[in-house]
């Protein structure tokens, strides 16, 4: 209080005689509270500034949503050219194999050639004139000379060679075969028929959690192209019926298997391998 006295005694001193409705008589008067004041509206603001974010981080960590999470099965299958439909690779029935080859038999003729041998001429004398005066003639036949027996000359000598025909197997309208000459055949080929395959099935009946599942579809391709008799199998039962059923949807015909350019019934297998997780 005597430094605030002391000071406004020299205020008084220094605008004494003055007009002290002036501005600056006021501003040195009224300097140290308005100082006090600006000191503590400051240090208020400043706390309010530093203390904002905290606040604010604290409400979202009141107010925030606790995210749920869902666990989804998602299906997920193989490309193209990794399918079995693994497939990309598959194994296909071996050709048959060539028909043996048979050595040519060579007949072996053993021509054994008799020395010839100078038979003696025997001459029959002829008969008396007393015995040809005693000759006849009338119906009665009489024996006369015999003539040699003919005797055949011998065969040609063998030249070695025999010669084969050989014999092609029939063929049989009705019987399914496992080895021809020439396989049955899609249009457009083996990876067409895959790519269909995949396509037209259905994954829905699957659950989605079954992993890696393999199947063998066996069908008869008949002579006409169409396929017949559809089986599968394999451990999981939707996934056969849903490969029987994709492979009955497909309806381009085949050409068909052949046997000495005949077409024949032919039991075809294509493996399938789809994965689901």
């Amino acid at each position: 209080m005597a430094d605030e006295t002391t000071y406004n005694s020299l205020d008084e001193i220094v605008f004494e005689n003055r007009n002290k409705a002036y501005g600056a008589y006021n501003l040195r008067t009224n300097y140290r509270s308005m100082l006090t004041k600006a000191f503590i509206f400051g240090t208020i603001l400043f706390c309010v500034v530093a203390i904002t974010p905290f606040v604010i981080m604290k409400i979202k960590q009141m107010t925030e949503v606790k995210t749920q999470e869902v666990n989804a099965n998602l299906i997920d299958i193989l490309p193209e050219e990794e399918l079995i439909i693994e497939a990309p690779k598959e194994e296909e029935p071996p050709p048959p194999p060539p028909p043996p080859k048979e050595e040519p038999k060579i007949e072996v003729i053993q021509n054994v050639v008799p020395e010839p041998t100078k038979a003696p001429k025997v001459e029959t004398p002829p008969p008396p004139i007393s015995e040809q005066l005693k000759t006849t003639t009338g119906v009665v036949a009489q024996e006369g000379i015999k003539a040699p027996a003919y005797a055949p000359p011998p065969p040609p000598p063998s030249t070695g060679k025999v010669q084969t025909v050989e014999v092609k197997p029939q063929i049989s309208e009705t019987q399914v075969y496992t080895e021809v000459e020439q396989l049955a055949e899609f249009p457009g080929g083996i990876n067409k028929f895959r790519a269909n395959v995949s396509n037209n099935f259905d994954t829905s009946v699957m659950s989605g959690d079954e992993g890696t599942v393999k199947t063998e579809v066996i069908f008869v391709v008949e002579r006409d192209g169409t396929i017949t008799d559809v089986k599968a199998n394999g451990p999981n039962k939707d996934f056969n019926a849903e490969a029987v059923r994709t492979v009955k949807s497909i309806k381009n015909k085949w050409s068909p298997a052949k046997i000495n350019g005949k077409s024949v019934r032919y039991r075809y297998r294509l493996p399938l391998t789809m994965q689901f997780e």
